[in-house]
């Protein structure tokens, strides 16, 4: 697509907290070094990169060399599935002190998650067979697990950032009230009305204990994967508020947009909606660069 320079400008130092760049057991149209070279082209200043199923962050480390001539820098986290023990202190604990940005607690093994996507219908075909099962963040009485609380306290070390994954809103009502007694200031909930489920009312909840709402480039790119109109978009970041507000691109799968083009895509359709400069630049920069602790 041809970049127009007036909205290069406008995104120059924006954030991607929500990159799906391989390696990864699913197929990805880009890996991590070409998501920072991906992410030069708006000089972007982070591209934090996520998967289902294993901590990022050595990955990065393997690829140091390619990152190394990379202008945008990329970040790393951990998703606490199945996959890699469930709510696990010790591996979050070494993902975090080697320098993981992000905790996304469970996605893939959520609740909420398996009673939306039953067999893991509507996304991508492994590449290879991926053993799954649930993760449960409760004990019998209803009351968080233990090891969340040593979780979040190896997030309040760092500074890194914590999600409510794909939990059921309830569960992340917990996990964020939890958050905030224990002093963690950077916390996100992904795309409130896909899979989430979460309305206006929950979302003003959560914001209360000092979370981000997330939306995600990819659903309302016309080349994207469920061209919602960005009209909806906007309706979100009017009544949330564009200072609670964080948009990502949620892409770097194979067979759909480089995350810097659907950027430019929605940004321009809500520019042309009506959003101010000033707010775009608070969804697209500075929001998602506190939440990276870029300027810590």
């Amino acid at each position: 697509m041809t970049d127009s320079p007036a909205i290069i400008k406008l995104l120059n130092g924006c954030v991607d907290l929500h990159c799906h760049s391989g390696p990864n057991p699913f197929p990805r149209r880009i890996d991590h070094a070409e998501a920072g070279k991906d992410g030069e082209r708006l000089g972007m200043r982070g591209v934090l990169v996520k998967s289902h199923h294993h901590n990022t962050v050595m990955d990065l480390l393997s690829m140091s060399d390619r990152l190394a001539k990379i202008k945008t820098p990329v970040f790393g986290g951990i998703t606490l599935n199945s996959m890699i023990g469930g709510i696990n202190p010790q591996a979050v604990a070494m993902c975090l002190r080697m320098g993981g940005k992000a905790v996304w607690f469970p996605t893939f093994s959520a609740g909420r998650h398996i009673d939306c996507h039953p067999e893991g219908v509507g996304f991508p075909t492994a590449s290879v067979e991926v053993p799954s099962s649930r993760v449960d963040v409760h004990q019998e009485n209803g009351e968080l697990i233990p090891e969340v609380y040593e979780v979040l306290d190896l997030v309040k070390e760092t500074g890194a950032m914590v999600t409510g994954g794909h939990m059921e809103t309830e569960s992340i009502t917990q996990l964020f009230a939890a958050a905030k007694d224990k002093g963690v200031t950077r916390m996100l909930l992904n795309h409130p009305d896909y899979v989430i489920g979460a309305d206006e009312a929950k979302c003003r909840e959560l914001i209360g204990y000092g979370a981000f709402i997330e939306h995600e480039t990819g659903f309302y790119d016309p080349e994207g994967t469920k061209k919602w109109d960005p009209k909806i978009l906007l309706d979100w970041i009017e009544k949330i508020g564009p200072e609670h507000t964080v948009i990502a691109s949620d892409l770097g799968q194979k067979d759909r947009p480089l995350p810097v083009d659907s950027y430019i895509r929605v940004a321009t359709a809500l520019l042309d909606l009506g959003l101010d400069e000033r707010s775009l630049r608070q969804v697209f920069c500075d929001n998602p660069a506190f939440l990276l602790g870029l300027d810590d």
